[in-house]
């Protein structure tokens, strides 16, 4: 082809394919053998470069921690000791030197002897700093590689100092030596590679001719004959036309396509009588790629390509294909295509939380955004509940409306929050009872769909809305309620296929709608559980001044509905005295919230046995331990925490004792806060591990802030972080009251979405009034019981209750006796005035008085029942050095609004 333009050719066009293969292919070989012998031999210089590096620095490091370094460098004469050493290992590590210095560089060894005693030749700080040193230098032996190394001190005041340096060395040459002696070979097996791969190019170029034939010009004639046949035989049109616009060749497609004479070769192309558009394009040249022209009832694709890009001759071709069938089959696809990632976006973007309210809201917005112009959605009332709906007639009418996007103001729909009874005379309302979905293409027909309210479809049809779809919402069978898709800005109305596009889109909202309803259910079951368990009110009592607060988890973000088995309490004690309680179930959901009930009653009766916190957290590690073994069997094991303190505001005395729980933080009057350092026990559930208890006198307007972890940790800060900002926020007004307190902690730390329960528990201490505490020592001697009654019931007369003089004057009597006569060391009487009188008698016996009935003929036995009788409650508590009996009696109204008075804060 070249010559018939007059081009010249060149020496590879005049060859066989096979030739120019041949060539090719040899060149290719040596570019590669060349290539690689290069890279082996940069890889030989680098590797001989590391293998001095390393062995340098493994024989210095070997000789610097060898046994007898460190004492030889202390000693008097370390070179006499050294010398042999390192000339002995020089010489069995083939390297070139082993130098053993000081710490100012000065040489103890050294191959040549005289220049041991001179300063050492080489970088040596970062070696001093405890580092390694490889460097490549260039000495009087040639290049090399040497390695410097510190010499550690391993006893006496310098343990841990570097002591001394040691240097090892090797030339490169020692190593690359046997690196070169490869090269030979090397070299040997690149020219036979180099052979081999020439005879085989060679084999294969050699057969490629003889398949070939050489491809002569009879083969070529031949290959333009098949070509011919080829182009003539498509089902696509082929045009070529000359540079001058005149048409060169058309096959048969083309002529068919384009409906051309048989006698157009050789004609100008605005002589065929194609259209303008189209004789245009062909004659211009221009390239165009799957460029679409109607030419009669067809859409033609056509393809257009310049013919002397690779020195052809001037001129153009152009393929034409029928693309009529494939573009309607193309639009369809599309169409399916779109609506089903419609379907595939509403997946992801509608269900997002288990929330029916805010479902709802998104299918209103993913609707109003993506296929209609305005949506609305109306739930079932008992669905909002977390309930199924229910009508007694059967079909559910009356909904309220949830959710409403895109409706202009008075446009006549309902709003949101409107209770909406549908009419079963609608198709609307029909469709309800039915399930099935309803489709008005043309509302200003006003064709039945009006009945619902005919005003405020005037309204409706007045602006422009003027069709619609309602679907119902139907999961497992149940009707929830409807969506109702209305168009107004598109012109086009519903038709058919939307309409099933419709049904699919509410059907998985429905799911996800159904799904938060029964979220809904079991959360509002856990909840009812849970509040139910947890403290409604704080008891009376006089010894602290509390608040607390609890915030479940963020739905969603940690099991049922984040419904955990956090929990606190606040429980009276006798003696004033009150115990706080704040502990944290491992876990969420009903199983969670029950143990935390269990956990809770059980504190309450381990409470009443007025045992110290450290048995009462040994008592409930018991039960949760039982827990376990009778739930473990089911995979429901128990993880629980607990800190049980309590405080006595006689004396200003707090004892805690923690479970695995979290510390609490003391605040002090002054403003000073601080981490209750109480002794940490394990988790309660692990059994045969002691608790230990915190003591601490604690001044008057101290807060006591008890929390769990859930308020000072999350996934964005650590434990450490948020103890330390509970500290700051407490400590910057020291002043707030209780409830403050609890709103400032909550608002600087609780996160935006909390992954877990937060209990807080803030408890201001008080101090009762000496003068509302009276105490006497008792000697053992009974005629001291007179003496005793007689200093109660004045201080009773002083106080105001001359009417509980006598029967406290009673129990004190038989307490006093009782003790006396039976137990052993110091007696000590303590009344209180608290919001009832309380008598306490201590004693060093640890026998504790049981209460019996006396028979008819005993002359004793019948003073404890007397006491029980005249008190309105009594018992007995252990101290570490004997027990307390006590008792409280109740006070008139007026002495209670007297002990109040007198109580008040100022």
């Amino acid at each position: 082809m070249a010559g018939r333009y007059g081009r010249p050719r060149s020496v590879l066009r005049m060859r066989t394919v096979a030739g120019q293969v041949f060539l090719l292919q040899v060149a290719i070989v040596v570019l590669l053998v060349a290539a690689a012998i290069a890279a082996l031999v940069l890889q030989s210089r680098s590797d001989a470069d590391r293998e001095a590096r390393n062995r340098s620095v493994a024989v210095a490091e070997a000789f610097a921690n060898a046994p007898g370094i460190e004492a030889a460098l202390k000693s008097a004469h370390p070179t006499t000791v050294l010398q042999p050493r390192a000339e002995a290992a020089r010489k069995r590590s083939e390297v070139d030197f082993i130098v053993v210095m000081n710490t100012q560089g000065i040489r103890y060894t050294h191959p040549i002897p005289n220049r041991i005693g001179k300063k050492f030749v080489g970088t040596l700080q970062p070696a001093l700093a405890g580092g390694v040193v490889t460097e490549k230098i260039t000495g009087t032996i040639g290049p090399l590689v040497q390695a410097v190394v510190p010499v550690f001190s391993h006893s006496g005041p310098d343990k841990g100092k570097v002591i001394g340096l040691v240097s090892a060395g090797i030339t490169v040459n020692r190593v690359s030596g046997v690196v070169d002696d490869q090269f030979p070979l090397l070299f040997g097996a690149a020219a036979g590679v180099l052979v081999l791969t020439t005879s085989g190019t060679a084999l294969v170029s050699r057969r490629l001719r003889r398949q070939t034939h050489g491809l002569g010009p009879a083969e070529m004639t031949r290959m333009y004959e098949h070509h011919d046949a080829v182009l003539h035989a498509v089902r696509e049109g082929v045009i070529i036309v000359g540079g001058d616009g005149t048409l060169l060749l058309a096959n048969d497609e083309a002529r068919r396509l384009l409906g051309l004479p048989p006698d157009v070769e050789g004609r100008q192309i605005a002589d065929l009588g194609l259209d303008p558009a189209t004789a245009h394009l062909l004659a211009s040249g221009r390239v165009v790629t799957d460029e679409v022209h109607p030419v009669g009832d067809r859409l033609l694709a056509v393809n257009q390509r310049s013919t002397d890009q690779a020195g052809g001759p001037p001129g153009s071709v152009t393929t034409l294909r029928d693309s009529t069938e494939l573009r309607a089959l193309t639009g369809r696809a599309d169409v399916a295509r779109g609506r089903l990632k419609l379907l595939y976006d509403a997946g992801t973007e509608i269900g997002t939380t288990l929330d029916v309210v805010h479902t709802c809201e998104e299918l209103a917005q993913f609707g109003a955004t993506r296929f209609a112009d305005i949506v609305t959605v109306d739930l079932a009332e008992d669905v909002l509940i977390g309930e199924e709906p229910t009508s007694p007639g059967g079909a559910v009418t009356e909904m309220r409306r949830i959710a409403s996007r895109g409706a202009p103001p008075d446009s006549g729909l309902y709003p949101v929050g409107k209770l909406i009874r549908f009419e079963p005379a609608t198709a609307l309302g029909a469709g309800l009872a039915s399930g099935k979905a309803a489709l008005e293409a043309d509302l200003s027909r006003f064709a039945g769909w009006h009945l619902q309210s005919p005003e405020r479809a005037r309204k409706i049809v007045q602006h422009g809305i003027h069709s619609r779809i309602a679907v119902p919402l139907r999961a497992r069978g149940v009707i929830l309620g409807v969506a109702i898709f209305w168009r107004s800005n598109e012109p086009q109305p519903f038709e058919e296929e939307d309409l099933s596009v419709a049904e699919e889109l509410v059907a998985r909202a429905a799911v996800s709608i159904d799904n938060a309803r029964r979220y809904t259910r079991e959360h509002t079951m856990a909840v009812t559980l849970q509040r139910s368990l947890l403290p409604r009110a704080l008891p009376e009592q006089n010894a602290v001044e509390a608040a607390y607060r609890y915030l479940p988890a963020q739905a969603g973000r940690g099991g049922l509905g984040g419904v955990g088995g956090d929990w606190f309490d606040i429980i009276p004690l006798p003696g004033a005295r009150v115990a706080l309680v704040v502990g944290d179930v491992v876990g969420h959901g009903l199983h969670a919230a029950a143990t935390m009930g269990r956990l809770r009653t059980a504190v309450h009766n381990f409470a009443n046995l007025d045992l110290p916190p450290d048995e009462i957290l040994w008592h409930l590690d018991e039960l949760v331990t039982r827990i376990d073994q009778d739930e473990g069997a089911e995979g429901s094991v128990t993880g629980a925490t607990c800190l049980y303190a309590i405080y006595d505001p006689a004396s200003g005395h707090c004892t805690m004792a923690r479970a695995g729980h979290v510390q609490p933080v003391l605040l002090r009057p002054d403003g000073t806060a601080e981490v209750a350092d109480v002794p940490g026990g394990p988790p309660l559930g692990l059994g045969g591990l002691p608790f230990e208890t915190w003591q601490r006198q604690l001044p008057e307007e101290s807060r006591l802030v008890l929390f769990t972890d859930g308020l000072v940790e999350d996934r964005n800060r650590d434990l450490d972080e948020g103890m330390a900002l509970l500290s700051r926020t407490l400590a910057d007004h020291p002043g707030r009251t209780p409830e403050e307190t609890c709103e400032a902690a909550l608002s600087a730390l609780l996160p935006d979405r909390p992954s877990d329960d937060i209990a807080l528990l803030v408890a201001r201490t008080r101090v009762l009034d000496s003068a509302h505490v009276a105490d006497w020592d008792v000697p053992p001697d009974p005629e001291a019981v007179g003496q005793i009654r007689a200093a109660a019931v004045h201080k009773l007369i002083e106080w105001g209750l001359a009417e509980e003089a006598f029967t406290a004057e009673l129990i004190l009597s038989e307490l006093v006796t009782n003790s006396i006569r039976y137990a052993a060391g110091p007696i000590r009487v303590r009344l209180i005035r608290d919001t009832s009188l309380i008598c306490e008698v201590s004693d060093q016996s640890s026998t504790s008085p049981h209460l019996r009935q006396a028979a008819t003929t005993d002359e004793g036995g019948r003073g404890l029942f007397l006491v029980a009788q005249l008190a309105e409650r009594w018992g007995t508590r252990y101290t570490t050095s004997g027990k307390v009996i006590w008792t409280e009696q109740a006070l008139t109204g007026m002495d209670v609004v007297a002990v109040e008075a007198d109580g008040e804060d100022p």
